[in-house]
């Protein structure tokens, strides 16, 4: 049985590495390969076939590298592509390998927040039609009058790829969504950041939400569940590598993805160039 294995974390470009960096910070001991499919993103406006075939060939290329747990680090990969890959490709592949992603796990965090069940989502649009976080609200809170707001920023994954969250452009964009869901439920107590680019834009944010409104950011979340994941599972966390070493990998340009994934990390990061 293999014991050198890493965790490999997927995103469709440079936000996975917000969840990367939370995880790390928990769980530093292990062996990480990030992967982001920059030469494709974003996926937000993208349809479910062409998610879910990106999102498959980054984890049968992980698995290739040695890794038996992926984490898909992506809200849109998550609502759009992880339900197939974990019922069709994993039991295909190999039955033992496991693949999880970032909506379960921001979703059973709610009800440490919310104090009036009012919540809003600010998300991508792939993830906002896609209903994922409708659904599994509806599962994990059978018979709670929860009002769930949704709203699409399409332009705030753009902006921050483009390092411009703290320009005038991001201030517009961020008062006009931020605006928006708070008019359509004023009662909002809990905003969920559904998209592992928007901490970045979290100084403009606060700008606009109301006072006393818990933000909720997605990295620590999933760093949490997963180190209780790994204690629930001994024989996948037991395979599992520990060198404390990160590799990054990119689908674009090494020199883009190490200046800017070093800025996401606050720490340096070098890269490898492949193709999925």
């Amino acid at each position: 049985m293999e014991t050198d294995c890493p965790i490999g974390v997927f995103d469709s470009g440079y936000g996975g590495l917000t969840i990367l960096k939370d995880i790390t910070r928990e769980l530093p001991g292990y062996d990480y390969i990030y992967l982001g499919d920059n030469a494709r993103t974003p996926y937000g406006t993208r349809s479910y076939d062409v998610v879910y075939k990106y999102t498959r060939q980054a984890v049968e290329k992980l698995f290739e590298m040695g890794c038996h747990l992926v984490i898909l680090a992506c809200n849109t990969a998550s609502a759009k592509a992880l339900r197939t890959i974990q019922q069709v490709d994993v039991p295909r592949i190999d039955p033992e390998r496991r693949v999880l992603g970032v909506i379960r796990p921001s979703v059973e965090a709610l009800a440490g927040f919310t104090r009036n069940g009012h919540i809003g989502i600010m998300a991508t649009r792939g993830t906002v039609t896609s209903r994922s976080y409708l659904l599994e609200i509806e599962k994990l809170y059978p018979g709670k009058t929860l009002r769930v707001t949704q709203e699409a920023c399409p332009m705030w994954v753009p902006l921050v790829e483009n390092d411009e969250q703290d320009s005038p452009g991001a201030a517009f964009f961020v008062q006009q969504h931020v605006s928006r869901v708070f008019n359509e439920d004023p009662g909002i107590d809990t905003l969920i950041l559904a998209c592992t680019h928007y901490p970045l834009l979290r100084v403009q944010i606060d700008r606009y939400i109301p006072e006393g409104v818990a933000v909720i950011e997605q990295g620590m979340l999933i760093a949490r569940s997963l180190q209780a994941y790994l204690r629930r599972h001994p024989g996948i966390e037991w395979r599992l590598s520990r060198s404390g070493q990160i590799s990054y990998y990119t689908t674009e340009s090494e020199e883009m993805f190490d200046r800017m994934g070093s800025r996401f990390m606050q720490a340096p990061v070098r890269s490898v160039r492949i193709e999925l």
